[in-house]
């Protein structure tokens, strides 16, 4: 079986490092398929949709142009996840529990309903382990971080035409996984580093209004093992959170649906107030 490795590349070709550390520690006959984006001339959507049409490999493998593998044989793990379990159908290293319905990321959530091990760079120049959420070797999950994301041969399950730019493919294919029925999982056996970390901006604002919008009818998401989990306090939390902090990017009718589903949620809040005086800024 191959392993098909999808790379969309940021420069013509992805840097001698990175393809030697993958030849070096995949451990699995494998294929690389480098979409070169140096001119910017595909969404995310599109680099990684061509990159599924030129594959062979039974599984696919999607992962950024700047991440180092620290372990040996990571390919093996993720062929034998695949083969020993027909109902995964997406695997990771980074992921959350639940998923509200309020537009959010997939990291805002409590810490312990998360499942990660990554070491990450940060802006500041420090170097971090983050390493939380495991009691087994695999842990299920509702949405997995886009640096690394192994999937079961896709032939039915494609990234968004619709969506573009840069943010928020990892929601999109967790989700599709998710409607044709299959598991997320992520895999702590699995350690990369990754020397970046995403960037919030404007446009991450409204691509998150956009597939939020999109996947509306399956949110929000929770694991039958957090079924004691408090759902509506977070959906408040995140809905809020989201309302101010986008506020200035999104535009003023989808501030205020998100507000009216947070007075819904809970009528009796200073939020309602503090809303209103931006709002007539």
């Amino acid at each position: 079986m191959t392993l098909s490795i999808i790379i969309c590349s940021r420069t013509a070709e992805i840097k001698p490092i990175l393809s030697s550390n993958i030849d070096e520690t995949i451990g699995v006959d494998y294929e690389l398929i480098v979409i070169d984006n140096s001119e910017n001339k595909y969404s995310i959507f599109e680099a990684y949709n061509l990159g599924i049409s030129k594959s062979k490999g039974n599984f696919c493998c999607f992962i950024h142009d700047d991440i180092f593998f620290h372990n040996k044989n990571w390919g093996k793990i993720v062929q034998n996840i695949f083969e020993q379990n027909s109902k995964i159908g997406l695997i990771g290293v980074a992921g959350a529990k639940v998923k509200t319905r309020m537009p959010s990321a997939w990291w805002d959530c409590p810490e312990n309903v998360k499942s990660i091990n990554i070491i990450q760079h940060l802006k500041s120049g420090h170097i971090e382990h983050w390493e939380k959420g495991w009691e087994k070797k695999i842990e299920e999950v509702v949405a997995i971080d886009g640096v690394f994301m192994a999937a079961r041969r896709p032939d039915k399950i494609h990234f968004s035409n619709t969506l573009t730019g840069f943010h928020n493919y990892d929601l999109n294919l967790s989700f599709e996984y998710l409607k044709h029925n299959y598991k997320i999982v992520v895999a702590k056996e699995i350690l990369i580093e990754h020397f970046s970390i995403g960037t919030i901006n404007p446009s991450w604002y409204q691509s998150v209004i956009k597939i939020h919008d999109m996947y509306a009818d399956i949110l929000p998401l929770k694991l039958n093992s957090q079924s004691n989990f408090n759902l509506k306090k977070l959906e408040f939390d995140n809905g809020a959170k989201f309302l101010f902090e986008s506020f200035k990017h999104i535009k003023k009718i989808h501030s205020i649906k998100i507000w009216f589903k947070l007075l819904l949620l809970k009528p009796k809040s200073k939020l309602h107030f503090k809303f209103f005086k931006l709002l007539l800024q």
